[in-house]
């Protein structure tokens, strides 16, 4: 090794690093097993967006080592190019550029030859967005107002149909804008990506779990009618409290029909405030869209009977530490952290804020809705309604 330069991690030992990147390790656990800084683990994997390179392949019409070892052998006898060539069943230009290419009769070595053949077969091939510029134009103007990947790839199918060359993936425009040596979208785009990363993930990084107090009375959702469950009819709210720093909250609601969601600003996670809140926002709507509320067992819900004696709507609860039965809900809590993090002091935004918020998650495409958005899809139920 040359003296004061660092030792690089091997072929093996790379492709070591993405398994348990992949399996969900963290940067200090990998760098523990390779005897690294955990800064070292983020770079190597940051160079390429947290994305496991493809394993480098040799195209089978290239030469092999042994047959530029009997190139070199050939040479060493006095052989003409025309006989190597016909030696190895390839064709004589073949041979003389190989020769050509290295040094010529007098300096051509089969082990040198052959690594500098691979160094220089490193060419990334452009991605489809580094070579169409209008398709690119789109996505970086989606990106923007805050849509994710597969929200734009689904829009591009529904909007040009008969084009397909107006089609990508979401994962190319998250590998686009991961791995910045591609150079094709800006860093900047990526803060409007929802999870705020510069990096992929493994989805075995992370577990979650919830656990979620008693209330009186409270109406199982196992008792919750079939009309409820199979979406058909809207006017059926999820809800949950969002929570921030400084013990602040706020309230989501979301319809489970067109999966429109509303937030409610609240003073306190006190359940008297909360429920007022509620009721407030609730009051609001068309009786046509107050029909039913599923809450989780947060004791913010106590006084259920208030809010439905105040609005009419009757009130779920779903099981202990089962938050996937309000999965609307749980799902749209997620996209919310993009405007909302964890960090943030929820008590800073006002009420018109949590609107602006909320209308922008709303005109957003869903996948679940065909790509519609929210805001259409109530439209046209509460239209349809008689």
């Amino acid at each position: 090794m040359i003296p004061g330069k660092r030792a690089g991690l091997s072929a093996t030992q790379k492709a070591d690093l993405w398994c348990r990147w992949k399996a969900g390790q963290s940067l200090h656990e990998i760098g523990r097993a390779f005897g690294k800084e955990h800064a070292v683990i983020h770079f190597l994997l940051a160079r390429h967006g947290g994305i496991a390179p493809a394993a480098r392949r040799r195209s089978l019409r290239t030469l092999t080592l042994a047959e530029r070892e009997d190139i070199s052998r050939g040479i060493a006898c006095g052989s003409s190019i025309r006989k190597i060539a016909r030696g190895l069943q390839r064709a004589t230009s073949t041979v003389s550029r190989e020769v050509a290419r290295h040094g010529g009769r007098p300096q051509y070595r089969a082990n040198d030859a052959d690594h500098q053949a691979w160094e220089s077969a490193v060419r990334p091939k452009a991605c489809l967005l580094a070579v169409h510029g209008k398709l690119r134009k789109i996505v970086a103007s989606k990106l923007i107002l805050d849509w994710s990947p597969e929200q734009i790839s689904g829009w591009l199918k529904m909007q040009y149909p008969q084009d397909e060359s107006m089609r990508v993936s979401h994962e190319t425009i998250y590998r686009s804008l991961f791995i910045q040596a591609r150079g094709v979208l800006k860093k900047e785009l990526m803060g409007h990506l929802r999870s705020q990363r510069r990096i992929r993930r493994s989805r075995h990084s992370r577990v979650s779990g919830q656990s979620r107090g008693q209330i009186v009375d409270a109406i199982s959702i196992r008792e919750r009618p079939a009309e409820i469950e199979d979406r058909a009819i809207p006017g059926h709210w999820e809800g949950d409290l969002l929570g921030g720093t400084r013990n602040s909250h706020i309230a989501t609601l979301v319809e489970r029909h067109s999966r429109f969601t509303m937030l409610v600003k609240v003073a306190s996670k006190d359940t008297a405030a909360v429920v007022a809140a509620l009721s407030r926002q609730v009051r609001k709507l068309p009786a046509s869209l107050r029909l039913s509320l599923t809450w989780d067992r947060g004791l913010e819900m106590a006084k259920h009977k208030t809010f439905t004696v105040d609005t009419n709507v009757k009130v779920y609860f779903c099981d202990p530490q089962s938050p996937w039965q309000r999965g609307s809900n749980e799902n749209t809590n997620r996209l919310l952290r993009q405007y909302l993090p964890k960090k943030a002091d929820l008590s800073r935004y006002s009420q018109s804020e949590l609107d602006q918020i909320a209308l922008r998650l709303n005109q957003r495409p869903r996948k679940t809705l065909g790509f519609e958005t929210p805001e259409s899809r109530l439209q046209a139920s509460v239209a349809s309604t008689p």
